[in-house]
């Protein structure tokens, strides 16, 4: 068994003052809204009678569009060499007929079947009986609970007594009692940070990062990672459920720095989060993803740079490199001082990234049915902005 304190975990510090439960939409309100102010396409007008939804794709910006799916190359549709005829007709359809190649294949858009109401009834709840064991287990919360914790107690275990226990020298519980006793203020900045810097500063690192990628291509990776990050991380939490150290018993020497505090974020409580999902840790695995765009945005380990993107001065990609290491190291004192998780939460979150980075192109193949969105609703894919600065600097 792991060795843990007899005495319960003490903190003297004083409850700080609480955040008002408006302060962080707002905030995050104001980054997307900022944002979409920044990166906004210039002389464009929504109401424009003139704009028609064109299947061709044949517009002056037709390159920029198709760069956030250049994976699945379009069909230009256009005939033998040297005959126009294929062109022409085309050209006097009023919506013509959209092509993509998927699995070898070239499908119709105006073509696609539509799955009969029957049969998705029928898949759903097949779907459903393959949960069933589940959803009879979830009926105990309490079941649940003690899982959970079973869980996170095997955690340490693993830490201390396992043939990776020289990965963490210094114990979870020791970095909190060394916040704890003398060290009180920064330990209330780690709480502000673990409740503030997650969802708004995730939201501000995609804002800022589609408007300084070298490219839609670049950008469309980053964020496609995240977003597999997030999906294979949710998996994971429904499978293995596991309690986080400040929701251990007292005796097992953890204390809620955060909820202490009173430095809760408003996206992470009520009765709707799910308070045991501590493995893998989504904030270490964020902060792994940014730190690792800012090391390729440094331009430091890359012998050739993209299209129109220029050499950064070295201070500047000190600076980016700087905080590359600093950030997660950062997040990673924050969620083990906070008692928020264990050292291999980090460590999994880390693969997770690692696996979603090599498998991000799986969301390709819904781009047909992007284009049957669009088809349907008549309207044009928009044209990403990101990148404009550095083409327009290369044309001048």
């Amino acid at each position: 068994m792991a060795t843990f304190p007899i005495e319960e975990p003490q903190w003297n510090s004083a409850p700080a003052w609480k955040l008002p439960g408006w302060a962080e939409p707002i905030m995050v309100a104001s980054i997307l809204v900022g944002s979409m102010i920044i990166t906004r396409r210039h002389n464009f007008r929504i109401f424009d009678r003139r704009r028609q939804y064109n299947l061709l794709d044949d517009d002056p910006d037709f390159e920029s569009t198709r760069s956030s799916d250049d994976m699945l190359s379009r069909d230009r549709m256009v005939g033998n060499e040297g005959d126009d005829s294929s062109i022409d007709s085309m050209s006097t359809m009023k919506n013509p007929p959209k092509r993509r190649r998927c699995c070898g294949m070239n499908p119709d858009l105006a073509e696609v079947p539509v799955l009969d109401r029957d049969v998705l009834l029928d898949y759903y709840l097949r779907l459903l009986s393959m949960y069933e064991p589940s959803l009879e287990c979830g009926v105990s919360k309490t079941a649940i609970w003690d899982v959970a914790q079973d869980h996170g107690l095997a955690v340490l275990e693993f830490e201390q007594f396992s043939w990776l226990s020289f990965l963490w020298p210094v114990h979870e519980r020791d970095v909190q009692q060394w916040f704890m006793h003398g060290h009180q203020t920064f330990l209330t900045v780690l709480n502000r940070s673990y409740a503030l810097i997650h969802i708004p500063g995730t939201v501000g690192f995609i804002a800022w990062y589609y408007y300084a990628a070298p490219s839609f291509n670049t950008f469309a990776v980053v964020r496609r990672t995240m977003t597999l990050t997030n999906l294979f991380a949710f998996i994971i939490f429904i499978f293995y459920p596991c309690m986080p150290p400040r929701l251990l018993p007292p005796e097992y020497g953890f204390l809620d720095s955060v909820g202490r505090n009173n430095a809760q974020s408003v996206w992470m409580s009520g009765k709707y989060v799910n308070a045991l999902a501590a493995m893998p840790s989504m904030h270490f695995g964020y902060a792994f993803i940014i730190g690792s765009t800012f090391i390729y945005h440094s331009g430091v380990f890359r012998r050739t740079l993209e299209t129109g993107e220029t050499r950064r001065s070295k201070p500047w990609a000190l600076f980016y490199v700087l905080l590359a290491i600093w950030y997660p190291a950062w997040i990673l004192t924050t969620i083990v001082a906070t008692a928020n998780h264990y050292y291999l939460d980090a460590m999994m979150a880390f693969f997770v990234v690692l696996v979603a980075y090599l498998c991000n192109r799986v969301f390709l193949g819904f781009l047909p049915l992007e284009d049957l969105l669009h088809w349907c609703l008549r309207l044009n894919k928009p044209v990403p902005t990101t990148g404009d600065k550095m083409r327009r600097k290369s044309a001048s």
